[in-house]
């Protein structure tokens, strides 16, 4: 096994020595903060980032002996492919890891929605004791609308058995194996538009499925709908769920992601020069979003477990090591092969 030079970044603390003993035999950088990009060590074979790391081709100009990306991540939209395909970089992902944390984190969410959690502890903080304007609904008898019906979705499903919902879901693949299982039916995207009181959105950042979520199918929903977004902040135009929200048309939301969330957390990235005016727009409509009374804004948080956090560390080593073998697996910029 090849020992190769890897720089691993925003690794927290108190799991650096958990993956320096996971990555013995390696020369391993290990930070806990996000790389800079002036400061990259050009020896670095392997680069380890979570999603919130950008990878351009600044980057791969900085890194001339790149050789594996490891995201620690399922998504890799914040990997530039088409670059790492040219410069012939593989780029490892973690397929499932927090299938069941993120369904967890999402359940959370429409239960706080549903029940007013959030005004109901501020309004307790700030000495006021009264329920009143404070009414919620229940969540039996809803239909639930699931887009996307992949490992998260069909751990999501499986926690809304217990509340005797409708469930109800989109998938361009449909599993019929999962509708026996889990009593659910397939239907289409319009429909489920049409029929939802809750829309939950479950699937990856693709160019068809950027912005699925846009003011054209906010006005095929249902008056009063829900929307939980956990997967990505690019499936949904923030001008068109403000809009949705201002007019009263979506009741509620709650998202965990954010479209222009970088500049959200770094707004000086809005000064960098690869900045574009429709950024900046769309920046302050999540302003807007998050600064709104019946939203719930999490800040990519999902994912965060400590079990799950550790199953990523665990499948990424993995990944480095198949890779170093010269047996690379999850490597996102090849076909998958068909089981």
């Amino acid at each position: 096994m090849k020992k190769l030079n890897c720089a691993f970044y925003n690794i927290l603390p108190d799991l650096k020595t958990y993956t320096r003993n996971k990555m013995s035999g390696f020369n391993l950088s290990i930070s806990d903060k996000p790389f800079e990009i002036d400061k990259l060590d050009p020896k670095t074979e392997v680069l380890g980032i979570f999603v919130e790391s950008k990878i351009d081709k600044k980057v791969f100009a900085k890194l001339p002996n790149l050789k594996m990306i490891a995201a620690f991540s399922t998504g890799f939209d914040h990997v530039d492919l088409k670059e790492a395909k040219k410069k012939k970089v593989a780029v490892c992902n973690v397929p499932t890891y927090g299938e069941n944390t993120v369904a967890q984190h999402t359940m959370a969410i429409l239960l706080a929605i549903s029940k007013k959690i959030f005004q109901s502890t501020k309004r307790v903080k700030e000495g006021n004791y009264d329920y009143h304007g404070l009414r919620g609904f229940d969540l039996r008898g809803k239909t639930v609308g699931i887009i996307g019906t992949g490992h998260i979705g069909y751990y999501m499903i499986k926690m809304l058995s217990g509340f005797e919902v409708n469930v109800i879901a989109y998938d361009p693949f449909p599993n019929e194996k999962l509708t026996k299982e889990l009593n659910f039916k397939y239907v289409t995207f319009n429909k489920l538009m049409a029929q939802s009181d809750i829309v939950s959105l479950h699937v990856p950042l693709l160019p068809e499925t950027t912005r699925m979520i846009n003011k054209r199918n906010i006005k095929k929903m249902k008056p009063g709908v829900i929307i939980i977004n956990t997967s990505r902040g690019g499936l949904i135009e923030p001008e068109a769920l403000v809009w949705g929200l201002e007019t009263g048309h979506v009741a509620a939301a709650g998202v965990d992601v954010l479209e222009e969330e970088r500049y959200i957390s770094h707004p000086e990235c809005l000064l960098e020069s690869d900045c574009k005016s429709e950024d900046v727009k769309d920046s302050l409509m999540e302003n807007i979003i998050i600064d709104h009374p019946n939203t719930i804004v999490t800040p990519h948080n999902a994912f965060n477990t400590t079990e799950a956090i550790k199953r990523i560390i665990d499948t990424s080593v993995e990944n480095v090591k198949a890779f170093a073998k010269g047996e690379p697996q999850n490597d996102v910029t090849k076909p998958r092969k068909k089981k």
